[in-house]
């Protein structure tokens, strides 16, 4: 099982463990309080294998830097104003995350898990809070091991959905994951926070296909799905695991994809229509056959806006000209639109590589460079007037780099419990807005400006998105809607502010687990689950 094997990225940085903690340990300093040989010291005493040493980097170390901004993928938290970690740890095995969580608790440290670095406000590499933190790197869990015969997947908590996908098809033609479109992306967080791709409409959510999970809990134990209950197990799924622990690895359902499926892309704009076609859209998208997902990206390109049509479909192109041209002939999809290929290389279609390249690009970590960004959310119930949309599509056309990017429900997604998971946006919802804007010069003026922007267009689509509350996906992290004490604490008051627009009713039960779990709220982070022992409630 993947989460027994130690992948060659551990075996090399076992190599360098005495190096480095022999650097580390010369580097040792106390500041804020903070006994940093205790600390290491700990970390050894309570890892099992005594002889091999805890892998960690001080401010003051040579690696230090490096280490920390190749986790960084948004340019917005990389100004030397934002609170950096006191210490990085990279462990190399399930006994030294154990440790961390063990002795971080005695010394008073909060824990931030990088898994794929991509979360949308640098919860995973930064705080906003008064108390001191660690970034548990997990860049050394990245297993992934595929079980054919059972049609299952252990995959550790550092991997990308890139690498899961990648090891997937080395071992079957015929088997995907329904997960997201960016192979970046980290498995840990984008699973634990529901994990939406282009086959959720025939399969679900990523965290709808979690058979068993590894966890690291608030005591520094290991519990599995039997071993944690299924309050926990649900918790975990969907409603964010940094709140309850740290997921050492997942056992995924896999899921059957056809040898050949069929892609296009048709790009739109305002003199063709774009607006009156996504207009009628709406009316159809949900509706479509479970197999087809066709999604829209509002970009612009060398300063015009397009409105990009996507599909993927498990199927032939055949079949998926008859589907089109009988139920949204606007859009006028021909032979020539249709490619056939395999379900792995889509994945690369829909992030933008080239169709025919080497597959192996979708294990690179870092494939694009990085930037800044500022990310929003809704969920919407009924079709937007057309007059609305066109009052969208010129707030798009006036920003830089924007994105939205819309996709449907219906399907799986509306047969599925909102209670099943804590993702509750099921049944009754049209589709989803990403709303993003990115931008390349760097300065904190420059970041003002274009996360305004971003806020007025979020304002405008007030009246055509859901409401009380108004929706938003906790994978598109938003600290605007709210945040916990700079102390690390929350009210339940506060909690439920934001939380009920992440989770809706689901809301109240994830705060009942937390309260079992984390009493003490030792997992906690701007938007953590609060522990009502830990508050005023």
């Amino acid at each position: 099982m993947a989460h027994h094997s130690i992948s060659s990225t551990i075996l090399i940085s076992l190599v360098h463990i005495f190096v480095l903690f022999t650097v580390l340990v010369s580097a040792s300093i106390s500041s804020n309080n903070i006994n940093y040989q205790a600390f290491i010291n700990c970390l050894s005493n309570h890892s099992l294998d005594h002889n091999s040493q805890y892998p960690i980097y001080l401010p003051n170390t040579s690696s230090y830097n490096s280490i920390l901004n190749n986790t960084i993928e948004n340019l917005r938290f990389s100004y030397p104003q934002t609170p950096k970690p006191n210490l990085i740890a990279t462990p190399v095995n399930e006994s030294q995350v154990q440790a961390l969580v063990i002795c971080s608790k005695k010394y008073h440290f909060q824990i931030r898990t990088r898994s794929g670095g991509q979360d949308f406000e640098g919860l995973s590499y930064t705080s906003q809070q008064s108390l001191p933190f660690i970034v548990l790197n997990l860049v050394n869990f990245q297993g992934v091991e595929v079980d054919v015969a059972n049609e299952s997947a252990w995959v550790q908590g550092g991997a990308t959905l890139g690498q899961l996908y990648y090891k997937i098809a080395e071992k079957s033609p015929t088997l995907g994951f329904p997960a997201g479109l960016c192979p970046p992306v980290g498995v840990g967080g984008h699973i634990s926070g529901g994990g939406w791709g282009n086959m959720m409409r025939k399969y679900g959510l990523a965290a709808d296909n979690v058979i068993d999970v590894r966890i690291v809990n608030a005591n520094g134990e290991i519990l599995d799905r039997k071993s944690m209950g299924e309050d926990l197990f649900w918790a975990i799924n969907g409603g964010g695991a940094a709140s309850y622990g740290i997921v050492l690895s997942w056992k995924l359902k896999l899921v059957h994809v056809p040898a050949n499926v069929t892609v296009f892309a048709i790009p739109k704009t305002w003199q063709q229509g774009a607006v009156s076609l996504i207009h009628k859209w709406q009316f159809v998208a949900e509706t479509l056959p479970d197999d087809l997902m066709v999604l829209i990206a509002l970009s612009k390109s060398n300063g015009t806006t397009l409105a990009l049509f996507q599909a993927l479909y498990l199927g032939g192109k055949d079949q998926l000209l008859q589907i089109m041209n009988s139920r949204f002939p606007e859009l006028g999809l021909k032979a020539q639109d249709c490619i056939e290929t395999t379900w792995i290389r889509s994945t690369m279609f829909f992030f933008g590589l080239p169709l025919n390249g080497p597959l192996n690009i979708l294990l690179d970590r870092n494939p694009r460079p990085k930037i800044s960004s500022k990310t929003k959310s809704d969920f919407v119930k009924e079709p937007i007037p057309e007059i609305a949309l066109r009052g969208m599509w010129r707030r798009v056309s006036l920003a830089d780099n924007p994105l939205i990017l819309i996709a449907p429900y219906g399907g799986k997604m509306a047969e599925i419990s909102g209670t099943s998971t804590p993702f509750p946006h099921r049944n009754g919802t049209l589709f989803h807005i990403c709303y993003e804007v990115d931008w390349f010069v760097q300065g904190v003026d420059v970041s003002t400006k274009q996360v305004q922007l971003v806020r007025r267009l979020y304002r405008y689509m007030t009246p055509y998105v859901s409401k009380s509350p108004r929706e938003a996906y906790l994978n598109y992290r938003d600290l605007d809607l709210g945040r916990n004490r700079i102390d690390g604490s929350a009210t339940y008051e506060q909690g439920k502010f934001w939380g009920a627009k992440y989770f809706n009713e689901n809301f109240d039960r994830l705060v009942k687990v937390k309260t079992k779990v984390d009493p003490d709220n030792f997992f906690s982070n701007e938007q953590s689950i609060p522990s009502l022992k830990a508050t005023n409630f």
